[in-house]
C-alpha cells in the first residue's frame, strides 16, 4: 500500500472495449494495466456482432484471432438481420447498405469471444489481472519519483498527474495503483460512475429481458442461421424476441419488455411463456432444449452525466447503454475504445487534448442515431419502415447501412438527420 504499483494506462474491464483500447495503446508502446472483476470465460449477452466492430477489431489486429477461431469457438457467420411480425417476414442483407466497409461478421458467444480478444490483448502486452476489483478512485499527483523505466514509447512526456486506485485482489487483500490515465470499460459494472456519482437515470422506460442459450433443434429449411431473427410479439408491439444462432446448433433466445409485464415466475418459466405466446417461434423453436439456466436482467438502459473527466473516460456500457433491440452495444464499445485509444496516446505524450470536441461528441452523435432508431422501434414507426412492402432500394440501403453499424457515417441522411428522415419515412410508409 506503500509502494503503489505506476502504469501509463490502468483499463477497468476486460470486454470488448478494454480489449481493444488496451490493444492499441499497447501497440504504441505505453505501460497499460487491465483489472477485471470476473473470471474469463463468463456468460454475458450481446451476442449478435455487427459488421463495423469488424473494422475496429482489425485496427487493433483482432480481427485475425476471431476468424482463425470462429468455426472450433461455434461463433456463426452473420449477413444481416432477419424480421418477424404476426405473419408477416422481412429481411435485411448487411452487405447491400449504402456505407463502405465490411458487410459480415459474427454471431458469438460473448462468454468465449470476450475471452479471446482479452487473451490476445494479453499476448500484445496488455497486463491482465483477473478477480481484481477497483474500491476507489483519487486524482493526486503521480510519476514525480518515477521513472520511465519500461516504457518504450520514447516521446512520453511527464505530466506529474493522474489517478490513485485502491483495488482489491482475488483475495480480497487491497493494494494500490497509479496511473496517468484511467479508462472505465467496465460495462453494466459501471464504476467509475458509481465511485465518482456520475449515473443518470435513462430516458427509456425499465424494461427487463429474460434469456437462455438452447439446443434449438431447428428444422425449418427456410431458417436462415445467417441471421438474427427479432421477432415482433403477436398482440403488443412493444414487446420483441431474439434469436441468434450459433453454428453448433445452439442458440442465444431472449424475450424483452417493459418490466411490468413480467410476474414473480422463475425466469425459465417466464421465458418460456412469452416463447409460447408467437406461433411462429412456438412452431420454431419447438423441440428446444434449455441450456444451463434461464437468466434476466432489469433496467438495463443508463447514462451519465458526462463521458470523460480529470485523467479518465468512460467506455461503451460504463458510458451509456441504449437497448438491444438492434445489438447496438458492443459496436458502441468498440467505437468508443477506437476513438479514445490515440486521444490518450497524444495526451501521454503531453499534447492538450480536447476530449469534448474529439471523444464525446463524436460518440455521442452516432449512439444518437442508435437512439432514433431504437425510440422509433418501440413507438412502431420503424417497426412500419421495417415491414413495408413497397421499399425504395436506395433508402433500404442506408438503412441496412445503420443497422450494420455505420452509424457514424454522415454522409448518409438517415445518419446525418436520423429523427427528421425516420419521421418522414414512417409517415410515407404508413400511407
Amino acid at each position: 500500500m506503500n509502494n503503489p504499483e505506476q502504469f501509463d494506462v490502468v483499463v477497468i474491464g476486460a470486454g470488448p472495449s478494454g480489449a481493444l483500447a488496451s490493444s492499441l495503446l499497447v501497440q504504441k508502446g505505453w505501460r497499460v494495466l487491465v483489472l477485471e472483476q470476473q473470471i474469463f470465460p463468463r456468460f454475458t449477452i450481446g451476442e449478435s456482432l455487427l459488421p463495423q466492430c469488424m473494422e475496429y477489431l482489425a485496427d487493433a489486429n483482432l480481427v485475425a484471432p476471431l476468424h482463425e477461431h470462429a468455426a472450433s469457438l461455434g461463433f456463426q457467420f452473420k449477413n444481416g438481420a432477419a424480421f418477424h411480425r404476426a405473419g408477416e417476414n422481412t429481411a435485411i442483407n448487411f452487405t447491400e447498405k449504402s456505407s463502405p466497409g465490411p458487410g459480415t461478421t459474427y454471431q458469438v458467444k460473448r462468454g468465449l469471444f470476450d475471452k479471446l480478444l482479452a487473451d490476445n490483448a494479453q499476448l500484445q502486452g496488455a497486463v491482465i489481472r483477473y478477480q481484481h476489483s477497483v474500491k476507489d478512485y483519487k486524482v493526486t499527483d503521480v510519476f514525480e519519483n518515477s521513472s520511465d523505466k519500461g516504457n518504450t514509447n520514447k516521446d512520453s512526456t511527464d505530466k506529474n498527474g493522474g489517478a490513485t486506485l485502491l483495488v482489491h485482489d482475488a483475495q480480497q487483500q487491497p493494494y494500490q495503483v497509479q496511473a496517468r490515465f484511467v479508462l472505465d470499460a467496465s460495462g453494466f459494472g459501471r464504476v467509475l460512475p458509481k465511485l465518482l456519482n456520475l449515473e443518470l437515470p435513462s430516458n427509456f422506460p425499465v424494461r427487463s429481458a429474460y434469456f437462455s442459450h438452447f439446443v434449438d433443434n431447428i428444422s425449418d429449411e427456410n431458417f436462415d442461421r445467417n441471421k438474427i431473427l427479432i421477432t415482433v410479439h403477436p398482440e403488443h408491439r412493444d414487446i420483441w424476441y431474439w434469436l441468434i444462432p450459433f453454428s453448433d446448433g445452439t442458440a442465444s433466445i431472449g424475450v424483452v419488455a417493459e418490466s411490468e409485464r413480467f410476474n414473480d415466475d422463475e425466469a425459465e418459466v417466464m421465458l418460456n411463456r412469452f416463447l409460447e405466446q408467437d406461433p411462429h417461434l412456438k412452431a420454431l423453436l419447438a423441440k428446444r432444449e434449455l441450456i444451463g439456466p434461464a437468466r434476466s436482467i432489469t433496467g438495463y438502459s443508463s447514462n451519465v452525466s458526462k463521458l470523460y473527466g480529470q485523467h479518465f473516460a468512460l467506455l461503451g456500457n460504463a458510458g451509456e447503454f441504449l437497448d438491444p433491440v438492434f445489438s447496438s452495444g458492443v459496436t458502441i464499445a468498440l467505437k468508443s475504445a477506437s476513438l479514445i485509444a490515440p486521444l490518450v496516446d497524444q495526451y501521454l505524450k503531453g499534447e492538450t487534448i480536447d476530449f469534448e470536441q474529439h471523444y464525446a461528441k463524436p460518440l455521442q452523435a452516432g449512439v444518437n442515431c442508435f437512439r432514433t432508431f431504437v425510440t422509433g422501434w418501440y413507438d412502431t414507426r420503424f417497426q412500419d419502415v421495417i415491414f413495408h412492402t413497397e421499399q425504395n432500394k436506395q433508402v433500404r440501403e442506408m438503412i441496412s447501412a445503420i443497422l450494420a453499424g455505420y452509424a457514424w457515417d454522415t454522409s448518409n441522411p438517415f445518419v446525418a438527420q436520423s429523427e427528421r428522415r425516420l419521421n418522414v419515412l414512417a409517415q410515407l410508409c404508413r400511407t
